[in-house]
């Protein structure tokens, strides 16, 4: 079997992102149309990806004339950019050594490959990245990341497992069986959940928990005497769904409770500093901190991720990674109510 080295490879991958059209503005129509459907039906070859503009005017990234008339037709927005997904995420692949604290993602805004690098890459590393970056033609952007890429675990109060404090996603259930969804890093540490530090009130066992590579775990409610109901604080769940980037979006969490910010990112491979990974991240601006693991990110009525880890804190800011809760959904066959 021939080998083909990782130069070989970042060079083909650059060789086919020269060949791209160079970025135009974006073609506008009158209304947007279903996202997901219009992006699936072009392919990775013919898109980028797509996002909301900063007047929540869904955007479609699209290679070439034919694919852009395509989504007009579909009453969406569409941008002619140079590179497609497919030639991204190949080079996202060629260059990605799994370095600790990177989180590496395509930025359908900006047409690029973003490595965000945290305070545990040195700075030898960090230009090695760079250096790296500064071949592929302007494809690849790097960047530094305040605070360290880590899963938000720590003691306090909400659902505690073994010596640790997480917090409840959205409860689900399969029939008439009741269930609630977490972080997988949490699932990994305890089989009992409790309401209480004390745990003297038992909430429930875990079932299954798919960390690192994934981050969700499933509980199985034991206590009949505790209530369970389809909300997220107040606001009651109804769906779930996929994100979009810049979509606002709002987290909630045992430790900092309530915040909103903006999805950044879809599809992140986050290189946590601790030496697990994990894949098909949602990227936001909302903060969070250690015991927020596991806890809620929707918009409205829909039900959007888990909460999986992040750098920074809710006083300066910070960047915190999502568990999408569709896959958690579909891996366990149940769902919000």
């Amino acid at each position: 079997m021939r080998t083909i080295s990782r130069a070989a490879l970042v060079a083909a991958a650059i060789t086919t992102l020269a060949v791209g059209l160079t970025a135009a503005p974006a073609w506008s129509a009158p209304a947007s149309a279903d996202t997901a459907s219009v992006v699936a039906q072009l392919g990775t070859a013919r898109t980028a990806g797509s996002y909301l503009d900063s007047d929540g005017t869904t955007v479609v990234t699209v290679t070439d004339s034919r694919a852009a008339a395509a989504v007009r037709a579909a009453g969406a927005t569409a941008r002619l950019v140079a590179h497609s997904g497919d030639q991204l995420s190949a080079l996202m692949t060629s260059l990605d050594t799994g370095v600790r604290g990177t989180a590496w993602s395509v930025d359908p805004k900006s047409n690029q490959v973003v490595v965000q690098a945290d305070a545990t890459v040195s700075g030898s590393a960090f230009q090695a990245l760079a250096a790296r970056a500064a071949t592929t033609g302007g494809a690849v952007r790097v960047v530094r990341s305040a605070g360290t890429f880590a899963p938000l675990i720590s003691g306090g109060d909400a659902i505690y497992g073994g010596q640790y404090r997480c917090s409840l996603g959205f409860n689900v259930r399969s029939g008439s069986t009741y269930y609630f969804l977490t972080a997988g890093h949490c699932g990994n540490i305890a089989s009992t959940w409790y309401s209480n530090s004390s745990h003297t009130t038992v909430l429930g066992t875990t079932v299954s928990s798919s960390f690192p590579g994934n981050d969700f775990a499933l509980i199985r409610y034991t206590n009949s005497s505790i209530s369970h109901p389809g909300t997220v604080g107040s606001q009651d769940i109804t769906s779930a769904g996929n994100a979009t980037v810049g979509e606002r979006v709002t987290r909630r969490g045992s430790t900092t409770g309530i915040h909103s910010g903006t999805v950044q990112a879809l599809n992140v491979t986050v290189h946590y500093s601790d030496g697990s990974t994990v894949s098909g991240l949602i990227q936001t601006t909302v903060c969070a901190e250690g015991g927020d693991s596991g806890g809620s990110l929707y918009d409205g009525a829909k039900a959007l991720g888990l909460t999986s880890g992040g750098s920074g804190n809710c006083s300066v800011g910070g960047t915190t990674f999502f568990q999408p809760v569709t896959e958690a959904l579909s891996a366990y066959g149940v769902q919000v109510f």
